[in-house]
């Protein structure tokens, strides 16, 4: 196939990616809008014989400190064909327009997954004192294609980045966690839960633990549960106007892609939640929740909920996001797979973040930048 690429309207974009069974959120056209600090482009990729879109990316511009340079940035993408033979042929074009554009270097997040780990195998590693990471387990599927596509990109002099490492911006992470919901019943599903989390959700019923829907005018809510977390967990939180802006901009382009969620006790608010939806792709994006109330699990409570919530819509994929691939019990993101591994689901290793370096120099010049920050 013979291709020509070239950039496209937003609507072209979004009408791509509603043709297609489910893309990344960082993909769609209005998350532009939710990173209004970079400058946005919409590439499409045409066959030439048929003249059909075939493919499309959505590229983030970071300008350099002083200089009218870029880092091109395609989060969780470009929406291509991974696996067509002449990879090179949807890339090097790509490359050759980001450059007529100002970057000195490209860096792309290609949604191709190389391995899962199933529950009971991450159990068993958990359980065992020699396995400190996920790698250290032998996996439960392998995608051969996918070790294809990371040999191509490496002779073509893509570079691969630093796992989860540190960007110009938000990198994406290389593991996250996902329970399958395609062919499966909301039975099998609740049966895959460990105990814990049965018993957990039981208890919240029985407490009474509500769990509704927000709509914009209750991010002030969520704000003050984040902030709440931020501060125990020891991380900076974005400012309330962020999830704002998201809001705006992702239900604009369509009125269900994000929404919010709220586990009450006695009409007081204990936990929060934010959630994503693109085609099949159902994402628990953000999570939060007060320090007290934590005993009658509204957490569990909101999970349980949303999943079905995302069943309801038809989703193949219910999505916790990252995770560290770090198995051992005394490190600090060790719960967090904790908590995850409890819905039965798996855990799921992409091929990475990859960079070209189409300024050598400047690449460089990056790299001690962002690593002195």
């Amino acid at each position: 196939m013979s291709l020509t690429l070239r950039t496209i309207s937003r609507e072209q974009h979004l009408a791509y990616i509603q043709s297609l069974p489910s893309a990344s959120h960082c993909q769609v056209p209005a998350w532009a809008d939710v990173k209004s600090e970079w400058r946005s482009e919409n590439l499409g990729w045409f066959d030439d014989k048929t003249g059909q879109l075939v493919g499309a990316g959505l590229v983030l511009y970071r300008q350099l400190p002083k200089v009218k340079r870029y880092l091109a940035y395609l989060p969780e993408g470009p929406v291509i064909n991974w696996y067509a033979p002449n990879l090179d042929e949807w890339l090097k074009p790509m490359l050759a327009h980001l450059k007529q554009q100002g970057a000195f270097s490209v860096k792309m997040g290609p949604p191709v997954v190389i391995r899962k780990w199933d529950a009971p195998a991450i159990k068993a590693g958990i359980q065992n004192p020699d396995v400190k990471r996920l790698r250290d387990i032998e996996a439960t599927h392998i995608e051969p294609r996918a070790f294809e596509v990371s040999d191509k990109l490496r002779r073509m002099g893509w570079q691969q980045g630093e796992d989860g490492g540190a960007g110009f911006g938000d990198v994406q992470p290389r593991y996250v966690f996902q329970v399958p919901l395609a062919g499966r019943s909301l039975e099998e599903v609740q049966k895959g839960f460990n105990q814990l989390w049965r018993r957990n959700i039981k208890k919240a019923d029985k407490a009474g633990v509500e769990v509704v829907q927000g709509g914009y005018e209750d991010l002030a809510e969520w704000q003050r549960l984040y902030e709440i977390t931020a501060i125990r967990d020891k991380f900076r939180p974005r400012p309330l106007s962020y999830f704002q802006q998201q809001w705006r901009a992702l239900n604009s382009e369509d009125p269900n892609r994000m929404r919010l969620y709220f586990a009450r006790h006695n009409g007081v608010n204990l936990a929060a939640a934010t959630m994503l939806v693109v085609g099949g792709h159902v994402w628990y994006s953000y999570g939060a929740s007060d320090n007290i109330g934590r005993e009658v699990r509204p957490s569990n409570a909101m999970q349980w909920r949303m999943l079905r919530d995302a069943y309801a819509l038809g989703a193949s994929v219910y999505d916790l996001r990252g995770i560290s691939d770090s198995l051992d019990e005394t490190d600090h993101l060790f719960g967090l797979i904790q908590f995850k591994v409890g819905t039965g689901g798996e855990a799921v290793e992409y091929v990475g973040e990859w960079d070209f370096p189409l300024n050598k120099l400047l690449h460089k010049a990056l790299d001690i930048y962002m690593s002195r920050r």
